[in-house]
């Protein structure tokens, strides 16, 4: 008996150290500095970690196999998906019933028992007695099932299930933004590659100029007024070409950043023959139809009905009469028991009467949330069909600029060449070279935007009919392999009947702007 005591005594210590000691960390704890900066190190190393290095010039299909498989933001959105295939298979878990094992050694400090008394007489009929030990083991394995559990379990299965498509329909629509991105940063990245050693030569060369302009009007060469007007030109010239500059290098900096390429990687392109931009000769009623059928925007808001239509259902669900299964089987030690093992079962039924009066409220709300998705997904759908509308018609503007650009290109390079068979030894001869050169290179960089800018009005048409480019398995491919995938697929939607050929770059030789220049005027 003192040792059980002194046991009991032990164990209440312990546990009251236990809470103590919890209670005492539950204070703020800031993360240390040296903590936050392996942090970093640690983010830094696996944001470009198990990539495959760049080992040649990178196409247009590379450029979007890298930026699907390595993009973190399309990575967190299949994490996302997964996640929530494992929540609906959590939820499935719960249509069963409970199993529930118990074991446990009961103890007191003085016998269980008690006596009885006549109900007429008061009188003491039986003695002081017990029928428990003061300390015995117990054991039980029960299983129960509830209808309104199971019903409620039942209806969440369901949502966890429409959730998991969202999530997949969320995954299709970042990976379409990012194939938009890539088309839109890739030409003007390429652009910027063949462009930019010019644009420094001719940099320099317009510095040096302004330079000499000066010294001519300091020595009096020139008249002052012809001299500062060429003054003005050049620095305009300066000016334009810096701007531009700058559009170049943010160009290439986004296409490095869309692929998650790691810091100091060199970044050099396919210069690739240029794909013939195509006829948009399918109706827009048709591509109108394309898009509500393949948008994920659309079939996300038509899951998300779904769960809204299963959440009244599981508050219809708590109307039920409730009925219960309970089976057991038991164990006690207890020698004063006639049996010390036994078996039991049990149904119950009840209803709460008073719920009953939510169903009318109920009912009200279902209308009410019913039309709610209906009007919502008509909005969406509204917005899609504009965003097909303006994208057919964006696109076809993005070819006449284009069309202008290479009228441009055209009448500049006749200037330059002009230019150059007039070109003297005096300065304002010179002068006129390079500003003619700065017209030219000017006149390059717009054509180069104009293809870039109908590249893009291309991808947003693309992106507004909601077409996937990529296969479903993406994690186990190589870049090269995903790469003639995605180029599969596009080719596959080229030949669909339905679809729209798209603009698909070749990896044939280097066509830059003067063959497109003699192409045009062909």
């Amino acid at each position: 008996m003192p040792t059980r005591r002194a046991t009991h005594l032990a164990a209440a210590l312990v546990c009251s150290l236990a809470v103590l000691s919890g209670c005492a960390s539950l204070y703020p704890q800031p993360e240390p500095a040296d903590s936050v900066k392996q942090r970093v190190v640690d983010d830094q190393i696996a944001m470009y970690d198990g990539q495959e290095p760049v080992t040649g010039p990178i196409t247009f299909y590379e450029a979007a196999a890298r930026a699907l498989k390595y993009n973190l933001d399309y990575r967190l959105k299949l994490m996302e998906s997964a996640l929530a295939a494992n929540l609906r298979d959590v939820s499935t878990n719960a249509l069963l019933p409970q199993l529930v094992a118990s074991a446990g050694y009961l103890g007191r400090n003085n016998d269980s028992g008690g006596t009885s008394i006549g109900i007429e007489d008061r009188q003491v009929s039986l003695r002081a007695s017990t029928s428990e030990e003061r300390y015995h083991q117990v054991a039980s394995l029960g299983m129960s099932w509830n209808l309104i559990d199971f019903g409620m379990a039942y209806y969440r299965t369901q949502q966890k299930a429409d959730q998991m498509l969202m999530a997949e329909e969320r995954r299709r629509k970042v990976a379409q933004n990012v194939l938009q991105d890539v088309r839109n940063a890739y030409w003007r990245a390429l652009s910027a590659q063949r462009l930019k050693p010019e644009v420094d030569q001719l940099l320099k060369r317009t510095q040096t100029a302004l330079q000499q302009a000066r010294e001519a009007e300091g020595k009096g060469l020139m008249p002052k007024q012809d001299i500062l007007a060429y003054q003005r030109a050049l620095i305009d010239s300066i000016s334009l070409l810096t701007i531009r500059r700058q559009d170049l290098e943010f160009a290439q900096a986004e296409l490095s950043a869309l692929m998650s390429l790691p810091p100091g990687t060199p970044l050099v392109l396919a210069d690739t023959q240029e794909g013939t931009l195509p006829n948009l000769s399918t109706p827009v009623t048709t591509l109108e139809t394309l898009a509500l059928q393949n948008r994920p925007e659309i079939m996300e808001e038509w899951y998300r009905k779904r769960v809204n239509e299963n959440d009244i259902a599981i508050a219809k669900a708590q109307l039920w009469p409730n009925i219960g299964i309970d089976l057991s089987t038991n164990y006690d030690s207890n020698t004063y028991l006639y049996n010390n093992a036994w078996a039991a079962i049990g149904v119950r039924v009840s209803v709460n009467l008073f719920r009953l009066l939510q169903l009318p409220s109920l009912n009200a709300q279902q209308a009410s949330q019913q039309q709610t998705d209906q009007t919502r997904r008509l909005a969406l759908s509204m917005a899609i069909l504009t965003q097909v509308r303006i994208g057919t018609l964006r696109y076809q503007l993005a070819r006449q600029q284009l069309s202008f650009a290479d009228d441009s290109l055209r009448v500049d390079k006749d200037l330059l060449d002009y230019a150059n068979a007039a070109h003297t030894v005096s300065l304002g001869s010179e002068l006129e070279v390079i500003r003619a050169e700065g017209r030219y290179l000017l006149s390059r960089y717009q054509r180069e935007a104009a293809y870039s800018d109908a590249q893009a009005a291309w991808g947003r048409v693309y992106n507004s009919l909601g077409f996937d480019v990529m296969p479903d398995a993406i994690a186990k491919d190589d870049v090269a392999t995903l790469a003639k995938e995605i180029e599969r697929t596009m080719t596959q939607q080229q030949q669909n009947p339905e679809g729209i050929p798209a603009p698909a770059p070749t990896a044939q030789s280097p066509q830059p702007v003067e063959a497109a220049y003699a192409k045009s005027e062909e």
